[in-house]
């Protein structure tokens, strides 16, 4: 949605001022407690949405995978409720990120301090008296004192880590998408049931307060009935600067130079460089970056062959090499070891569009999952240097408010006419076929609109962007400003009223920039481990996970099957695709020779 300045503060002053009248008459002492909560103010912001608590000690954990996603994490750490013990990753440059954080730019530094800052030891020398390092991820697992292991591992790797973890008796909070397949989710999933041990993956839009409050007023009634959800996940990237592909350690063979190009190295020379000339202002800095990328270097020396990482001698059949070195680095490149966008990407905001349809239901901690998907996709515009695609676009189709579910869904020959497969009545009550569409794009090329979320409802619209602000619209006007009246079990916009938004606004703000769900999701995770009671679960289990890794891994299904069959693209989804306790399992259905299955994944994993 292109809106201007004026438009965008109207939909922030809207939004605020129905969260306002939400707390006023839902939670009239939440500020209160903001304000004097003692204890509940220790435990942070996230305690007091979520209902959980400092735990009596420190959690002891171990980090499994410090790279780009890992080091997030380390970020989000809050010391009051996570003690790490050990960290493991085969790459120098990732031990050296978790350690000193990530000096690339000003924002990187942000959201990737580095365990020295988080815990506020002085030097690598004094975090290492601490902090055990790992490259075996099962030396880990066998330190008796750790409780529980935080995995932000290529996709791949996920199942066996998790599952090996839970065998080890230790809690997991594992990055998203759960897993490669279904039925290694499955398999995590009953794991973590039948060994009673804490699974959380990491879609944390569930511990997201602008999301929490967004599903409130969708609850109160604000939108009305809501018709479609429209999302996107657009980015510039293109070939020869793509955020996936890094530079190699090493280098690599330009075939446009037509020589080997080392960026790595180049870098850092540059870096030595200025740092010889560097005014006092500017040596801490470039030290820090000099040091960084020496590290990166390093990781030249990685044998990722020894790791399950396999060369390429034949990509695509165009005779391109690829290294088992590069497989590791780029491994959201491929099918192999990633998911490409949907798993990256698309599985986030369906996940959102999942939590926001549910909050409609009249079933309370009911998860709605979708009927159908429609999928299209491909590599447009990158060479055959993956072979994920870089383009997706899905339609899905999710029951509406007053569904029945022995509607048929699906193609019919007759085209005007619907007949019920069981009774052959072609005519049904109008609301017995009501369908909240939800429309979602990735692509790469053009990062115009950036990302987020449109909820659209026959009395209003939601507009989340970036997942650090919401807006809020009656109707199709973005330059009205509204508030909110009506009662505790259900409320209209009013364009003849006005609120006062700042209360709201400080109760959802920490003080600084608005917390994205991680540090929320790691707190919680901890403080279910710490009670023990088997009733406190991670608001993303693995069985509401299983649900996330079903829609975008059966999204990936459908585009390649647009990619191959005449009718291509559409997949009708099995509601046991999403019983944990089945066997069911779309790969397997899909494709009855080669689809992995419950039994061969039991069997690969182990």
């Amino acid at each position: 949605m292109d809106l201007t300045n004026e438009q965008e503060q109207i939909g922030r002053d809207n939004y605020y001022s129905a969260v306002t009248a939400y707390e006023n008459l839902h939670r009239r002492d939440f500020l209160k407690r903001t304000v004097a909560g003692g204890a509940t103010i220790a435990a942070g912001v996230g305690a007091m949405y979520f209902g959980y608590h400092l735990p009596p000690r420190p959690i002891r954990v171990g980090i499994i995978g410090t790279g780009d996603e890992g080091n997030v994490l380390i970020g989000a750490l809050n010391p009051a409720y996570v003690e790490v013990k050990s960290i493991c990753d085969i790459r120098p440059s990732s031990i050296h990120r978790a350690f000193h954080g990530d000096w690339s730019t000003p924002n990187t530094l942000a959201v990737r301090p580095g365990l020295l800052s988080v815990y506020g030891w002085k030097d690598e020398e004094e975090a290492r008296r601490h902090v055990k390092v790992h490259e075996d991820y099962r030396e880990m697992l066998a330190d008796d004192s750790i409780e529980g292991v935080i995995i932000a591992v290529p996709l791949h790797l996920h199942a066996k880590m998790t599952l090996d973890a839970m065998r080890a008796g230790k809690h997991v909070l594992v990055e998203k998408l759960m897993a490669h397949n279904i039925a290694q989710c499955k398999l995590m999933a009953r794991a973590s049931i039948e060994m009673r041990r804490f699974l959380s993956v990491g879609h944390q839009r569930h511990y997201s307060l602008l999301y929490d409050n967004a599903v409130n007023l969708l609850r109160w009634g604000i939108l009305g009935e809501v018709h479609h959800i429209r999302a996107q996940w657009h980015r510039g990237n293109l070939p020869g600067s793509d955020s996936w592909a890094p530079p190699l350690p090493g280098g690599e063979f330009s075939s446009a130079a037509n020589r080997k190009i080392d960026r790595i190295q180049s870098q850092l020379n540059s870096f030595r460089s200025r740092l010889a000339n560097a005014s006092p202002a500017q040596v801490e800095e470039l030290q820090k970056k000099v040091a960084q990328w020496t590290a990166w270097d390093q990781d030249k020396q990685v044998a990722a062959a020894n790791y399950g990482y396999v060369d390429d001698d034949n990509i695509r059949g165009d005779g391109r090499t690829r290294s088992a070195l590069e497989e590791l680095v780029r491994w959201r490149l491929w099918n192999r070891t990633g998911g490409g966008l949907m798993a990256e990407l698309g599985s986030h905001q369906l996940d959102a569009s999942s939590i926001f349809i549910s909050a409609l239901s009249r079933e309370v901690g009911h998860h709605v999952h979708p009927l159908t998907v429609h999928a299209v996709g491909g590599r447009h515009i990158f060479p055959p240097d993956r072979d994920s695609a870089d383009h997706v676009y899905c339609m899905f189709e999710f029951p509406g408010q007053g569904y029945d579910y022995d509607f048929p869904v699906g193609y019919s020959d007759e085209i005007n006419n619907f007949p019920h497969p069981q009774s052959g009545i072609a005519s049904f009550e109008q609301d017995s076929n009501k369908r909240i569409v939800v429309t979602y794009s990735s692509i790469n090329g053009n990062g115009f609109g950036g990302y987020g979320e449109v909820v659209m409802g026959s009395r209003g619209t939601l507009l989340l962007k970036n997942e650090t602000e919401v807006m809020l619209y009656a109707a199709g006007s973005a330059n009205m400003s509204v508030g909110v009246r009506g009662a505790a079990d259900s409320a209209i916009l009013d364009t003849a009223a006005s609120g006062d938004p700042a209360p709201a606004r400080a109760a959802e703000s920490s003080g600084g920039p608005v917390s994205r769900g991680y540090r929320e999701e790691i707190e919680h995770w901890a403080w279910c481990i710490s009670t023990g009671d088997w009733t406190n679960q991670p608001r993303c289990n693995g069985t509401v996970a299983l649900g996330d890794a079903v829609i975008a891994l059966t999204a990936n299904l459908a585009i390649r099957r647009s990619q191959s069959e005449l009718h291509g693209g559409y997949i009708q989804f099995r509601p046991d695709w999403f019983d944990v306790s089945s066997d069911a399992v779309p790969e397997a259905e899909l494709n009855p020779v080669n689809g992995p299955t419950i039994a061969s994944e039991r069997a690969s994993l182990g």
